[in-house]
């Protein structure tokens, strides 16, 4: 339960890259998060450095990531952080990946229209009515209640 729970804001730097594993979908892609400060004596912002993180979602974060950035769309991503160390040819390099857990765009810098995704369920229900929320005046809920149809498959 101590893991270091991180939200960074940037741009997608690579295409994400999808996969159908047998665990569920899969989908990674580099983030670009570059720190802008006021410089005083030009009168403009200037870029400070930028952090690469490699961010990973998993089922249906991976499906909606893949159909939903592009290369260069600004994000916001909020996940665990896990930097890992590794030996390469001699070298010891260092990386720092994010397991989202959010990812959406940042609607600071543009606008984006949300589409619900369709599930699948896996169990099939029985249809329920909509319950009836205008009431006329003068009747009761429960008079209201007694004229509605009892859905199919309830007794």
């Amino acid at each position: 339960m101590n893991e270091t729970m991180i939200c960074a804001v940037g741009n997608v730097a690579t295409a994400p890259v999808f996969r159908d594993l047998a665990n569920g979908a899969s989908v990674r892609f580099r983030l670009a998060a570059t720190a802008r400060y006021w410089d005083r004596d030009k009168s403009a912002w200037t870029d400070g450095h930028t952090n690469f993180f490699t961010v990973w979602a998993n089922r249906q974060l991976a499906t909606n990531v893949s159909g939903s950035l592009t290369v260069g769309d600004p994000v916001i991503v909020q996940g665990r952080l896990k930097v890992r160390t590794d030996l390469r040819e001699g070298q010891s390099w260092m990386s720092a990946d994010i397991d989202a857990v959010a990812i959406g765009h940042d609607l600071a810098r543009g606008t984006s229209a949300f589409r619900r995704v369709n599930r699948t369920e896996t169990v099939a229900s029985a249809p329920r009515p909509e319950p009836n929320w205008e009431t006329p005046a003068g009747e009761s809920a429960d008079q209201d209640a007694e004229q509605r149809p009892e859905p199919a498959g309830v007794s």
